[in-house]
């Protein structure tokens, strides 16, 4: 089964997004091609059609391929609840919290779940483009490893090796990685990508024409630097992202960056809605004045509530409500609008409960089933329903008084609350604002004038983002290689 694993020489360097690219190439030449990461370290997960979770970065892949995503497109998760531990998921479900050391011996165990879902996908399709985690030189992570050179190794695939230019020391990056593999891995390596390229190529030929005589490989691309690209994140959030949109007139939305923060991709909408100026507030940060905040999902609720309370955020919503503006909860964030959230299990820190926010009149105790699910439901917000879709990914239950007022009605049961006043909303439903309406309602009810609220198709601007990836790899990537890696035709 033709396999390319594309592996990158830190994280961050493209390897996604190259892998995005690649697969709706293929699968705009009919061929049949699937996603596939052994193994994952990330907090944006998705539901998937077998009612599992994955990272967020394969389920875009999956529809780069034209495909529902898949449990056996990324059959190890990790998702950190602290420095040291995270919660184990194996084939979409979770199998327990280990930490470094505990999951370390695990590892094989885990291998055993990798090559079972890549043998069911090698039945199902023609190719598989494989994205590795991280770097292959890892020396303190090169024992046992199922992420990189431990599956190519296993699986017998070739592989390229990505390096973004754009942080220095490409040629250092590429060349270094490859020194420190071991003989028969160095032999996978069948050529180089470089990615976020900035100005005049003819300038960097010099250096392409060293790396290939001093490698005796192949620079199979160079990838520009696109400007705008939207790609959801596979896991890395910086403070500094905020919309393009600074107009007096916007609404102003910010959100905490909780160092557990879960599904931030939640907000991509919002930070390419051309009436929205959003702003993620880290540690330490001011936190300014706001139409709305907006209180994200967390993987350790109570340490993220202790941690939002340390930051002042407490007396920031307390000042925001008193003075008329909005307070929108997902998920973890919903959890805290409550006066406990209890854990007695210790399934996220240790055995215990927090006080909650107080806002409104509710309780949640974490249980140990966790709930996946892809909704879809009616928005209860402002003069008629509306359809709203997402996915819930939480092990919380919620109830009390206050979830009389729901804002969701799915086909079985309500979520979330609408406060008595109407100023707090809160919900379990990831992908609020994905669906143009249900953005337009929740904007309007936010604060935003519905006479120039604009509906925005958030779908229509990822499948842009999908394309405008593969029309880089098309016209910058050596596709007489690629289909020769991949037993396909591309080119004439």
């Amino acid at each position: 089964m033709p396999t390319l694993m594309i592996q990158g020489c830190t994280s961050d360097a493209g390897k996604s997004a190259l892998v995005t690219g690649i697969c709706r190439v293929l699968r705009r030449r009919q061929i049949s091609v699937a996603p596939f990461k052994p193994q994952n370290m990330a907090l944006n997960s998705a539901v998937t059609i077998d009612g599992g979770e994955i990272g967020r970065a394969q389920a875009l892949q999956a529809q780069a391929c034209g495909l529902d995503p898949h449990t056996d497109m990324n059959p190890v998760l990790l998702k950190p609840s602290s420095d040291t531990g995270a919660q184990v998921i194996i084939q979409g479900h979770k199998v327990s919290n280990m930490d470094a050391g505990d999951y370390h011996q695990y590892k094989r165990i885990a291998m055993t779940a990798v090559l079972d879902s890549y043998q069911r996908l090698q039945k199902n399709h023609d190719v598989i483009i494989v994205e590795g985690a991280g770097s292959p030189a890892e020396i303190n992570l090169r024992d046992r490893d199922i992420a990189n050179m431990g599956f190519a190794e296993a699986v017998d695939c070739p592989v390229w090796l990505i390096a973004d230019i754009d942080r220095g020391g490409v040629f250092a990056h590429l060349t270094g990685t490859v020194d420190l593999l071991s003989a028969s891995e160095q032999a996978r390596i069948k050529g180089f990508v470089i990615n976020r390229f900035r100005g005049d190529i003819r300038l960097l030929q010099g250096g392409l024409d060293w790396l290939e005589q001093h490698s005796q490989r192949p620079v199979v691309g160079v990838l520009p630097y696109l400007h705008g690209l939207h790609l959801e994140a596979e896991d890395a959030i910086q403070t500094q992202q905020t919309s393009a949109n600074q107009d007096e007139n916007t609404l102003k939305v910010i959100v905490p960056v909780l160092p557990r923060i879960s599904n931030h991709t939640d907000f991509d909408p919002l930070r390419l809605h051309p009436q929205v100026d959003l702003h993620m507030i880290g540690p330490g940060q001011p936190i300014p004045a706001a139409d709305l905040i907006i209180l994200p999902g967390s993987k350790n609720v109570r340490a993220d509530l202790a941690w939002l309370q340390q930051q002042g955020w407490n007396e920031a919503i307390a000042r925001h409500l008193r003075y008329g503006g909005k307070l929108l909860a997902i998920c973890g964030g919903y959890q805290m609008l409550g006066h406990q959230i209890h854990d007695p299990d210790g399934l996220e820190d240790r055995a215990g409960s927090s006080r909650g926010l107080g806002l409104l009149d509710f309780d949640t105790t974490l249980k140990p089933d966790k709930i996946l699910q892809r909704r879809r439901g009616q928005l209860l917000l402002g003069d008629a329903p509306c359809a709203i879709s997402g996915y819930e990914i939480h092990c919380g239950i919620s109830e009390g008084p206050a979830l009389q007022r729901p804002l969701i009605r799915h086909d079985d049961h309500n979520d979330g609350v609408i406060s008595q006043d109407g100023q707090i909303i809160g919900s379990y439903l990831h992908g609020l604002f994905e669906d143009g309406a249900a953005c337009s309602a929740l904007l309007k009810w936010a604060g935003l004038d519905h006479t120039d609220t604009q509906t925005m198709d958030y779908h229509a601007l990822r499948e842009a983002g999908i394309d405008r990836m593969a029309d880089a790899v098309e016209v910058h990537l050596d596709l007489r290689l690629l289909g020769e890696l991949t037993d396909t035709r591309l080119v004439d």
